[in-house]
Order: C-alpha cells, then structure tokens, then sequence
C-alpha cells in the first residue's frame, strides 16, 4: 500500500502562523513544523517515488508557503524583540492608553 503526499496539514499550519504573525511573530511555532514536514515528505518521495502516490508538486507548494510563513514570523520576531529592547513598546503602550482615554471621553460626551 502506497503513502500518499497530504500537504494539506502543511497548508493548515502555515496558514495560521500567517494568522499568528500578529502576535510577535509566535507564529514561528507553526510555520517551521510545516516546513520541516513538507521538507521531509518531498525527500522521502523523492528517493523512494514507488512508495509514494501523489502529485509532488503540491507537496512543493506547500512547502514554499511555509518558508514564506517562516520569513514573516521570523520578521516580525525580530521586530517585537526590537521594540521589546529599546523601549518602544512602553511608548506604544502610552499611544495607546491615550488614543483609548480619548475615546472614552468623546463616547462620554
């Protein structure tokens, strides 16, 4: 009985950590599972193709998806550690208090 190529849990999982960029870039967590799997599946198919069935080239799809899920996550990593360590996370949290005190006063009014 042949495997058969499911990217399918690769496209999930990279779909989400594109979702989860948003929050610092923890979405890493995802996306570099989703390309060790789709990495692992094209090798395997690749050096025993009768034990496979399947189109690779989905396989392949998958897996640049989520080495593109993997450059934004690691991006934005980056970024949040930026702001984390030069102080401008405090001065978006301040913006932010301020922009959502003024709401408040104008829904007040």
């Amino acid at each position: 009985m042949k495997k058969e190529l499911k990217p399918t849990l690769v496209y999930v999982l990279s779909i989400f950590s594109i979702l989860c960029c948003c929050f610092g870039g923890l979405g890493v967590l995802l996306a570099a599972p989703a390309y060790y799997i789709a990495n692992k599946k094209i090798k395997d198919a690749q050096l025993h193709p009768e034990e496979y069935e399947g189109n690779i080239n989905t396989m392949n799809t998958a897996k640049i998806i989520a080495l593109v899920a993997v450059a934004i996550n690691v991006l934005f990593l980056v970024y949040t550690i930026y702001m984390f360590s030069t102080g401008g996370f405090d001065e978006a949290m301040e913006e932010f208090k301020q922009a959502m005190e003024e709401a408040q006063r104008a829904q007040q009014s």
